[in-house]
């Protein structure tokens, strides 16, 4: 399975890319995170494989090999956690105005949505 670093990863958009050993950039969606994993942050090393997407590579089955060190409390800061549900709050607000429509999200945004609240409730309770 390739190996590479997460560039850069996006909880809001439910997405960012890992740059590959191969010299590649591969698309990685949050889906493709292992359970109970809600994000990455840039330069985790993670093993994965490939699927060709309609734009170009994709990593499938996600695992995560090291995580960079913390130079913190191993925590989300306080400030971070702060603009993670402020961004979380304008995902949910799309959702909750997209039902005052009678338009259900798609199975994938559910699943993002819910992941992302299992993060933010996992950083809280600590």
């Amino acid at each position: 399975m390739p190996v590479g670093r997460v560039k850069w990863f996006s909880l809001e958009k439910g997405f960012g890319f890992i740059s590959s050993d191969e010299g590649e950039d591969v698309y990685l969606a949050a889906s493709a995170l292992p359970e109970g994993v809600s994000t990455v942050k840039p330069g985790t090393k993670l093993e994965f494989g490939v699927a060709e997407g309609r734009k170009g590579p994709q990593a499938l089955s996600v695992r995560v090999i090291e995580a960079p060190p913390s130079l913190a409390n191993p925590k989300t800061g306080a400030d971070d956690l702060a603009v993670i549900i402020e961004e979380s709050i304008k995902m949910l607000d799309r959702v909750g105005n997209g039902l005052r429509h009678g338009r259900y999200p798609s199975d994938a945004e559910a699943a993002r949505v819910a992941k992302v609240l299992r993060g933010i409730a996992q950083e809280i309770e600590g």
